[in-house]
């Protein structure tokens, strides 16, 4: 008795799911056309206000989410059902959404607003560039010329530049730099 009270109650939430998405073309094509000027609002937003209770950004949302769910719905039959799980693809543009919503999809993840979200902000974030270890590559003859170097720049620093200016050592770190660049040194020991 409980199972099919359920299997009806599913049935009704699974032909509803996509409410949100006629609602925003609606919302969509009442703002587009001018339809609200018909029955004497000035403004979209007034008559969103008055005839639907509903405040600007709700009704932007909802535009917005019909826009992603119809740049979707080409990709398959697996589509965002309600509102709060096609947010994170708004802020994306149309290639982008659908390429993120394959690449989710094929993830495998459970399809919520939060997995949406987080699938989404841990795609986009940047790589952290961790510095290369090139030791290895240095030989023991160049790091202890570096080391020298370093030493007495050091030395210089201590004794507040007095005997080697500030701009005379970042003269020569420059040669250095440059030098270390230079693709005739390079193609010498080639």
């Amino acid at each position: 008795m409980h199972h099919d009270r359920l299997k009806h109650l599913e049935k009704i939430v699974s032909r509803s799911q996509y409410r949100f998405v006629d609602i925003g073309k609606a919302l969509k094509e009442i703002r587009d056309s001018h339809l609200y000027k018909l029955v004497l609002y000035e403004t979209f937003e007034s008559y969103g206000r008055a005839r639907w209770d509903m405040g600007r950004s709700q009704i932007y949302r909802l535009i917005s989410a019909y826009n992603v769910v119809k740049n979707l719905s080409p990709n398959g039959d697996i589509l965002p059902v309600n509102e709060a799980q096609v947010r994170p693809l708004v802020q994306l543009g149309p290639l982008e959404q659908r390429k993120v919503w394959k690449e989710f999809i094929d993830s495998g993840m459970e399809i919520t607003a939060p997995n949406i979200k987080k699938f989404i902000s841990e795609r986009n974030k940047p790589a952290v560039n961790k510095p290369i270890d090139l030791t290895e590559q240095i030989s023991p003859d160049y790091m202890r010329a570096v080391e020298e170097m370093l030493s007495q720049v050091r030395v210089a620093q201590q004794e507040h530049w007095q005997t080697t200016s500030r701009q005379a050592a970042l003269l020569w770190n420059r040669v250095l730099r440059e030098t270390i660049l230079s693709k005739e040194i390079n193609n010498e020991h080639r």
